[in-house]
């Protein structure tokens, strides 16, 4: 991930995949595929960004190839990473489902008849 990154940011010139925020990456065990996810800051860019990952695949596989020196360079599949929206999504569930404190917020401290102890007498 780290290595894609810095080609990312410094050696390709797609502005498109650039925008491309790298969250993770999985491999496969024999390095024939590796799931790439990424985000963008604006949503909206998300398809188009994706394309443009998808035009410099060739090119960063090859860049790695030569720096990797790994016998095996994966194809890579850039897939959006929509955690970040489902946690606003569940955090705004969440919110909804909280109740508002009561108004009296030490129910124990209230007289309780059945809890008499005897001790006043």
């Amino acid at each position: 991930m780290r290595e894609i990154s810095l080609l990312l940011q410094g050696r390709i010139k797609n502005e498109w995949a650039r925008k491309a925020i790298l969250t993770g990456v999985e491999c496969s065990r024999d390095l024939g595929f590796a799931k790439v996810y990424f985000t963008t800051i604006d949503p909206a860019e998300q398809e188009t960004v994706k394309a443009g990952l998808d035009s410099v695949e060739g090119l960063i596989r090859s860049i790695l190839g030569k720096e990797m020196r790994l016998r095996t360079i994966p194809e890579f599949r850039f897939i959006v990473d929509l955690s970040e929206e489902k946690a606003r999504v569940m955090d705004a569930v969440l919110d909804s489902l909280k109740s508002p404190a009561p108004a009296n917020e030490n129910p124990s401290e209230e007289g309780d008849p059945g809890n008499d102890d005897g001790e006043d007498e």
